[in-house]
């Protein structure tokens, strides 16, 4: 079961991942005569590059608790060539820089929910880093679904994709969709190591979906703001979007995702849906 971030052992697991996925070749490191036993570099190899001991990366994957120093995590990720929002994860992970200062939202902000009532007739809506559904206007609850009538746990982009039947074969590129998700729940998580009603939702995913069990074991780290789409709408058929997901300065917490037809068919289609 997933409670509050034990970091220690994420770090652990985290960091073998990426070494694991790494091909020896692509660094530019020799050719060994004798096979390896595992994927990826091994830890003397991550050590030369992270300017490390090898017992440090040992302990550091057997979760040993150590807490590595700004300096040590820069070369880890260096060494294990993570991409922006990974390097991000390490540095909350050793808690090496404050981040998700600001408490979770549970309300949206009045001026934002303003803000998304005016967008329309651009399906908009306002989340918080969980995906808790805070509000959204009327054209993106005839897109998705009529938020009012579900009980207010339910209200979770996360949870209705993966827990409402209705709702699973909505997005095209189902896996597609939920790895993009689960990558951005996974970096949440880090940020805010404290945040009980989180983790009780992933907990719940874990035990309830195996394809979100399958993907969470992954540890993509990614926070996507933009992208295309298509949705399967029960009554318009095939929709194309773009959306664009925007954070407040005054309000971290809340972000407000924008959807926009990607092409004259899909926006035509909106059109009809609106208009019923």
């Amino acid at each position: 079961m997933t409670r509050t971030v034990d970091t220690t052992q994420e770090l652990a697991a985290f960091l073998r991942t990426r070494r694991e996925r790494l091909d020896p070749r692509d660094l530019g490191l020799p050719a060994r005569r004798q096979a390896r036993r595992t994927p990826g570099l091994r830890r003397k190899e991550v050590a030369e590059l992270a300017g490390v001991s090898v017992d440090y990366i040992v302990r550091l994957e057997q979760g040993r608790g150590l807490r590595p120093s700004v300096h040590v995590v820069e070369g880890l990720a260096r060494a294990l060539r993570l991409a922006r929002h990974e390097r991000d994860y390490l540095f909350n992970l050793t808690r090496q820089h404050l981040s998700g200062a600001d408490k979770p939202a549970t309300a949206a902000a009045p001026s934002l929910a303003r803000l998304v009532a005016d967008l329309a007739p651009q399906p908009a809506m306002l989340m918080n880093h969980r995906f808790d559904i805070l509000t959204w206007n009327g054209e993106m609850a005839r897109l998705l679904l009529d938020f009012d009538t579900l009980p207010p746990p339910q209200r979770n982009a996360m949870w209705l994709c993966l827990m409402r039947p209705r709702m699973r074969d909505f997005y095209v590129d189902r896996e597609g969709a939920l790895r993009e998700g689960i990558a951005h729940l996974r970096a949440a998580w880090a940020a805010h190591p404290e945040d009980e009603a989180m983790t009780g939702l992933i907990a719940e995913f874990m035990a309830g979906d195996e394809e979100f069990a399958r993907l969470w074991a992954e540890r993509d780290v990614e926070v996507n703001g933009r992208g295309r789409k298509v949705l399967r709408h029960p009554d318009a058929g095939l929709i194309d979007v773009h959306f664009e997901v925007l954070m407040p300065l005054q309000d971290s917490d809340q972000r407000l995702l924008i959807y926009r037809a990607a092409d004259d068919a899909s926006q035509s289609a909106l059109d009809r849906l609106y208009a019923r």
